[in-house]
């Protein structure tokens, strides 16, 4: 297929989306090494920069920041007049770059979200106050008018009306082409692609070899979310398989990859570190957010997981073997975000402690009900309240009875309200407020708020329909060294982290022998008696917009038989439909009407995954909209695989 390209000024280029070969590639080396630096917009530069000083070898370093939250939240403050990149940007940069440039580590990173070339300036900023030589380039998405001679762009920095398309590695591998930067800013683009971008340019891989490309994406999709890969959101008290010491999560260590020119992958921590790298990490991470395993969609290529298997090389090293090409090897769709308007959230908590504290609780909320009732008839199916303490989670057993704590002393009501118009949130929030002399004895440290809320609606470009309408544009800008007088140290980084000195031998020794990873069981889970599930499983839940999907990976691997026998679509609804409930006091006929609405809308999809026998479990509208409009208290639904591992189960012989 052919690419339509311009050179604008300066060595800019534009491209569309329309997939183009590479003109005899140059494989640059036969591995690459490829390091996360942060998994999610709020992870720890710190950890970045013990990655790079314990992982000399590492050619990339990749700072994947950007999610549909942080999108949005972007799209809104810089509608307010505020950036539309990253501002945590500045912390990571005067962290990472004196060692990345001396190492010659090239950074990538989406942190320029809505807007890549406010964050290049930003970068170049920093770069000359720290008194570093540094080339900046940028990848994003632009917004053409015109397709005729010329290309004329137009609203070229940032897109209009916030729209976003997820774009695949190679506006990247152009930018690495082009430029052989030092720090590479995006978009939107799809989070392994981030990864998949420099094995293509590195190691002479073409956009027709979908092994490679399938192999490559599966690296991308494990160390995209960063530590969720090497123990951290693993780490489980009283679990044979994933209990660890809190030291060991301390001393976490960022992922990294190893990949050759031949496809082959392995995933590692660096060594000496703590927390853990095994079987059940690579297969939690495998199955997060993913939905049917045999047709993993990105932009580049659709993946079919269902072969994958990992085998551990070393307790800091896996091997990852098994993706390939899905029937429908090639996408023919992109994934667009556009901006919504979903509302307004209003939310109020309140204390309640001792005797009787859940009726107390119980009776604010009627009353909070009540009075918007009065002045706004109709919104009352607008809020959603839960107890913390009591039923937040709305954790309840396959069997309905809820999993409460007998005796509650220590709660907190929490009531959150999306309604359309802002002087509905504004009066709710006075309305909570009023439980201060209006509500039931002994109610202390109100809290309330509220504010607009964006949802970022997804749509499908069809290659039918003019994909080649999405265009992206590349540049480069370079600095000079700050003039300045003053005297920087360039080592002042990893002068002043004490905990960045490396470990003495004893006590590597010493923090490594404190957890061993059992790996996985070599005794079936007992029979004819009713057991927690986690006895018999772990998991990971993950989102995407409103559906949520979990993994339940045998401790055992032939249990997987057994567990296919108990987990059916409707057992799965059983646990779930609790949240979907409005309030902790619900009457039969609201709850007549929310088993009414989930037959009719909530949607169960059960994938078996041979490679690592596990299942895969989607559930289909169950979040409350998403993550960016969601009245629930965990907006991701990320608490839902511990829930789901609390229910008793009998497995049949």
């Amino acid at each position: 297929m052919e690419v339509n390209a311009m050179e604008a000024h300066d060595g800019e280029e534009i491209h569309n989306c329309l997939i183009e070969l590479r003109s005899n590639p140059k494989r640059r080396r036969d591995k690459v090494y490829i390091g996360c630096g942060a998994g999610f917009g709020g992870d720890r530069p710190l950890a970045a920069l013990k990655l790079l000083q314990r992982v000399k070898e590492l050619n990339y370093l990749v700072l994947e920041c950007l999610a549909e939250r942080t999108l949005a939240e972007r799209y809104q403050i810089m509608l307010s007049g505020g950036d539309g990149y990253d501002s945590q940007i500045s912390s990571w940069m005067n962290m990472l770059l004196p060692l990345a440039l001396e190492r010659g580590t090239c950074i990538i990173t989406n942190m320029g979200a809505m807007d890549p070339l406010g964050a290049q300036q930003k970068v170049l900023e920093i770069a000359t106050t720290l008194g570093l030589d540094v080339s900046v380039a940028v990848s994003h998405e632009v917004s053409v008018t015109n397709l005729g001679s010329g290309f004329s762009p137009t609203h070229k920095y940032i897109m209009e009306g916030g729209i976003s398309t997820y774009l695949g590695a190679s506006p990247i591998v152009h930018c690495l082409e082009k430029y052989q930067p030092n720090v590479i800013i995006t978009s939107r683009i799809a989070d392994a692609a981030l990864f998949l971008a420099p094995m293509v340019y590195e190691l002479g891989w073409n956009w027709d070899e979908l092994e490679h490309l399938a192999q490559g994406s599966l690296a991308g999709h494990l160390l995209e979310c960063g530590c969720q890969l090497t123990g951290g959101y693993f780490m489980h008290p009283g679990e044979k398989y994933r209990d660890m010491s809190f030291q060991q999560l301390l001393d976490l260590s960022l992922p990294y990859a190893e990949i050759s020119f031949d496809g082959q992958v392995s995933v590692a921590k660096a060594e000496g570190s703590g927390g853990v790298l095994d079987f059940n990490t690579c297969a939690e991470q495998l199955l997060y957010e993913i939905g049917d395993p045999s047709a993993y969609v990105t932009p580049d290529v659709v993946i079919d997981f269902q072969d994958v298997s990992f085998l551990p090389l070393s307790s800091c090293r896996v091997l990852c073997s098994g993706a390939k090409p899905s029937t429908i090897s090639v996408p023919d769709k992109l994934l667009q975000l556009v901006p919504k308007d979903c509302g307004w959230k209003g939310w109020g908590e309140i204390s309640y402690g001792g005797y009787k504290c859940v009726e107390r609780a119980k009776a604010a909320e009627y009353l909070v009900r009540s009075w918007m009732e009065e002045i706004f008839p109709g919104l009352h199916d607008h809020i959603v309240s839960y107890i913390i303490g009591y039923d937040s989670l709305k954790a309840a057993s396959s069997n309905g009875n809820a999993s409460r704590q007998t005796t509650t002393e220590d709660i907190r009501l929490r009531m959150d309200g999306l309604f359309e118009q802002r002087d509905h949130a504004v009066q709710f929030t006075r309305e909570f407020t009023a439980l201060y002399t209006n509500g039931p004895a002994g109610g202390g440290g109100i809290s309330t708020g509220y504010k607009k809320e964006i949802l970022l609606e997804k749509h499908l470009v069809l290659l039918q329909v003019r994909r080649e309408d999405v265009f992206w544009r590349i540049g480069l800008k370079r600095n000079t060294k700050s003039q300045s007088n003053k005297v920087l140290d360039h080592e002042y980084n990893l002068k002043n982290i004490s905990t960045l000195q490396p470990k003495s031998q004893a006590e590597t020794d010493e923090s490594s022998s404190e957890f061993v990873s059992p790996g996985r069981s070599y005794t079936p889970a007992p029979l004819g008696q009713k057991i927690p599930l986690y006895n018999v499983a772990h998991s990971r839940a993950g989102d995407k917009g409103n559906d949520i999907n979990f993994s339940l990976i045998p401790h055992f691997p032939p249990d997987i038989k057994r567990l296919k026998q108990i987990i059916t679509s409707q057992w799965v609804k059983s646990v779930v439909s609790p949240l979907l409930d409005l309030s902790p006091s619900l009457d039969l006929d609201a709850r007549n009407q929310r088993d009414k609405w989930i037959s009719e809308n909530v949607k169960v999809e059960i994938y078996e995954v041979k490679g690592i026998q596990s299942l895969n479990i989607v559930v289909r509208n169950v979040l409350d909209g998403g993550v960016n409009c969601s009245r629930r208290i965990d907006r991701h639904g990320k608490t839902i695989s511990d829930l789901i591992l609390c229910q008793q189960v009998e497995l049949p012989p």
